[in-house]
């Protein structure tokens, strides 16, 4: 008889680590080229995704927490500071400046107080300044929101755990391209490396250090 993924991994993989004392939001990659249709890039779970996250971040600013941005761009001739990523997926070419492919989606866009950390690879943290400036601040927990689920939010979410958060995915205000994938990282990342909690949890817990 063939077991479901749940009881395969049920009393293996999926502690929960639950939220700490000092909070960030990381809000990965939110930027255009997701959310425009007819762009290559087009994910209708990123969409759905930008839609949710405003109250997240409402949330966050209402209780003073932290807020962090990425964005991907890249500014060397024939976009070389990609490296092999770039090769692999030569669809990231997009995220140069002046491309508006490249620019925040609206009503998501940093605020003029909040930090801007622009990287050219999937992970938030590779090759960037933000785990000594999240240290810096005693972090201990991190809420991502953005995309893509099985790209930059899985990236990130390995690295987080890596560097000592507290790693909790809002699953509402993540998205992918297509659902599969979308649901095989979430339930992975719930599995191994941090929680993955619905917006209302995540709104609960901001709420309480509003």
């Amino acid at each position: 008889m063939s077991r479901t993924a749940e009881d395969n991994y049920k009393g293996v993989w999926g502690n929960r680590i639950g939220f700490g004392d000092r909070p960030a939001v990381l809000v990965i990659d939110f930027m255009k080229a997701y959310t425009t249709e007819g762009s290559p890039l087009h994910a209708p779970g990123v969409v759905a995704a930008v839609a949710k996250t405003p109250a997240l971040l409402a949330a966050a600013r209402r209780s003073r927490t932290p807020v962090v941005h990425t964005n991907i761009l890249y500014s060397a001739p024939g976009c070389a500071d990609g490296g092999m990523w770039v090769r692999k997926s030569p669809v990231m070419t997009a995220m140069v400046a002046g491309n508006p492919l490249a620019e925040f989606c609206d009503g998501v866009e940093p605020a003029a107080d909040e930090a801007v950390v622009t990287k050219q690879y999937a992970s938030a943290f590779f090759g960037t300044s933000l785990a000594p400036m999240l240290h810096a601040w005693g972090i201990d927990t991190l809420m991502l929101a953005g995309c893509s689920t099985s790209g930059c939010i899985r990236a990130s979410a390995v690295d987080a755990v890596q560097h000592g958060f507290r790693t909790i995915v809002v699953r509402d205000c993540v998205g992918d391209r297509h659902d599969e994938p979308h649901q095989a990282n979430l339930f992975d990342i719930d599995s191994k490396y941090g929680d993955v909690v619905g917006l209302d949890e995540a709104l609960g817990y901001l709420g309480t250090r509003a």
